[in-house]
């Protein structure tokens, strides 16, 4: 794989690991398709009218993992990319994307995906998105995530993504609409800090009767950055929905939690939950007493929070 060893290290820890090319793949480097490895369940095609891929995941793939990090490590790059899912009824399949931004220069770097992903019925999917910057350069670095996912009946989509550091400014769209019977867990993890923001749009519509959807945001905020959390929940059959936001706040960070639900249909039971605070006095007491500096027991509170 053609790759310089900075964006080598910005690859192992966006994938969690040293990134192998292993089962199904798709590297994409500074806007390009670097390169990909299909398995027998599961196909990628690169879309011929525009930038992105299309994946088919068959029915047949079950336990399957799919890895698609992107890189980008050219000051002043604005790479757009669009990619869509397939997947077929009864697969079980775990997607891991991520990107990380390596900005050494003066100018704003900045990757949008956009991720649509169709669930067929019974099909279970969890999808691990991170997102990660670094470089010593005064440019910003920019990720602006749009993900929209369509559940069949009784699909189940699990959806993980990590804010992990250095990203001057995110905003994320999302959008899931719910057939029947199916089920969302999504969690949503983020921290800031200096004079970073972060801002995130979901709306999770639950059409199908006896869907459901869990949504939870935990997130951190330091320095003079700025959070801003709109979840929504929109009951339009029977269903049950719950939202709960927690944040810690520090420094002169500012965090606004939206959290709205919408009951359309008598029998939609939706429930949301907030809470914004700063680290308890009290725990950061009790680790002082085991030879902890301030600095160091924050950290293990807020490590143990984001976990």
């Amino acid at each position: 794989m053609n790759i310089d060893e900075t964006a080598k290290e910005v690859l192992d820890i966006i994938n969690g690991e040293e990134f192998k090319e292993e089962g199904a793949y798709n590297v994409r480097y500074n806007g390009q398709a670097l390169c990909h490895g299909d398995t027998e369940h599961v196909k990628i095609k690169k879309k011929e009218d525009k930038q992105g891929i299309d994946v088919f995941i068959s029915s047949e793939a079950q336990g399957e993992r799919l890895n698609i990090p992107v890189v980008v490590s050219v000051s002043g790059m604005t790479d757009e990319v669009y990619n869509d899912f397939f997947v077929e009824a009864g697969a079980d399949v775990t997607i891991v994307a991520g990107c990380g931004i390596h900005n050494s220069g003066c100018n704003d770097t900045r990757h949008d995906g956009i991720h649509t992903f169709h669930i067929g019925k019974g099909a279970n999917v969890r999808y691990e998105e991170k997102h990660y910057g670094a470089g010593e350069g005064t440019g910003g670095r920019i990720l602006n995530p749009v993900t929209k996912i369509i559940l069949e009946e009784e699909a189940v989509f699990t959806l993980d993504t990590v804010q992990i550091k250095g990203v001057d400014s995110t905003v994320r769209k999302t959008e899931v609409i719910l057939g029947k019977g199916s089920k969302l867990f999504a969690t949503e993890k983020l921290m800031t800090h200096d004079k970073q923001s972060a801002e995130s749009d979901m709306d999770v519509i639950l059409e199908g009767e006896d869907s459901s959807a869990q949504i939870i945001s935990r997130s951190v905020a330091d320095g003079e950055s700025r959070q801003v959390f709109h979840p929504r929940a929109v009951g339009e059959n029977m269903c049950h929905a719950h939202i709960q936001c927690d944040s810690i706040i520090m420094g002169q960070a500012q965090v606004a939690s939206i959290p709205e639900i919408d009951a359309k249909h008598i029998d939609a039971a939706i429930i949301h939950e907030a809470a914004i605070g700063r680290i308890n006095n009290e725990q950061l007491l009790k680790l002082r007493t085991f030879g902890m500096t301030e600095e160091e027991a924050e950290a293990v509170i807020i490590e143990a929070f984001l976990n």
